[in-house]
């Protein structure tokens, strides 16, 4: 382990640590969070190139000391400027993780366990040289299997290559709201952005409390929950105030490895389709919660209303 990867673990143990050897243990109360990202990619964005908004997100996670698992997107990052953005990753301390090359939607009919295998593997030959490499897989677009033969190839596919699966407890749709605010600033660069922020925060935190009381209703607690972001613009922009805006609420931010530490993340579902938030889907099994779920979990029609007031 490096200097730097080891000063953001001795952060994440002091944060989760008080005076006493008792306090320690988490209370069933408590909140927790870490953050994920997922595509980190080399496109140029209004206001910003990808390197500037690379450094961006480093220097408000660094500024916080909170690290992040980064799932990458093979075919976002095959060159040397995606090298050079995957060393300032990990030169930082932060994680490394596989989100497939091409990220094909697993759930496609033409999807296989062949190619699921094969995409892992590519993504993997470009993440593995790496110190903060983890042998963690997010399915791309959170689609683990229509079926249950592809749902079940795909856990052995995972178990074959020593891979434990990326879940997310806390869905969300920044990706849908980094879109719109992308098209806005093309239309008028100039533009006031304390819209889209507090709109943002405000999506953000309630998707937040919504899994967070699906988790509670389901095991009797508050979980250590991995959120789901994205390596863009609107994080570029917001991700420090997201991080402030959680721990104002109550959410201590942990590391990703210590919120995957927690039972629940060992937990392989039954719900099929398979995938979406791991929440959504323990509840999809659980007949108390089945009726109040939307499938998809998350998506930007849902966030329609929103957005087009922005």
């Amino acid at each position: 382990m490096d200097r730097r990867r080891l000063l953001l673990a001795c952060a994440s143990l002091v944060a989760a640590c008080r005076t006493n050897a008792g306090a320690q243990v988490p209370s069933a109360n408590e909140r927790r969070v870490a953050l994920t990202m997922d595509d980190p990619n080399l496109q140029d964005t209004p206001r910003y190139t990808a390197e500037e908004r690379n450094r961006l997100i480093l220097e408000q996670l660094a500024a916080r000391r909170v690290q992040v698992m980064l799932f990458v997107c093979g075919k976002r990052i095959d060159s040397p400027q995606g090298a050079a953005l995957l060393r300032a990753f990990d030169g930082a301390g932060h994680l490394l993780a596989n989100h497939s090359y091409s990220h094909q939607n697993y759930n496609d009919p033409s999807s296989t366990r062949a190619a699921l295998a094969l995409d892992m593997a590519q993504c993997e030959a470009l993440i593995a040289p790496y110190p903060g490499f983890r042998r963690r897989f997010r399915f791309p677009f959170l689609k683990e299997g229509e079926t249950l033969q592809k749902r079940d190839a795909a856990r052995e596919v995972l178990r074959e290559r020593g891979y434990a699966n990326g879940h997310v407890s806390i869905d969300a749709s920044d990706w849908a709201y980094d879109q719109k605010l992308c098209q806005r600033l093309q239309a008028a660069p100039a533009m006031d952005l304390s819209a889209f922020r507090t709109a943002y925060l405000k999506h953000m935190l309630e998707r937040a409390h919504y899994y967070d009381r699906l988790a509670t209703t389901l095991t009797g607690r508050s979980i250590a929950h991995a959120l789901l972001l994205h390596h863009n613009l609107l994080n570029a922009l917001f991700l420090g105030d997201l991080m402030d805006a959680l721990e104002r609420d109550g959410f201590r931010i942990i590391a990703p490895e210590q919120a995957y530490s927690d039972p629940v993340f060992a937990i392989q579902p039954a719900a099929l389709p398979a995938g979406e938030s791991l929440i959504w889907a323990l509840a999809h099994g659980d007949a108390r919660l089945r009726a109040g779920l939307r499938y998809p979990g998350e998506d930007d029609t849902y966030e329609a209303e929103a957005l087009q007031r922005l």
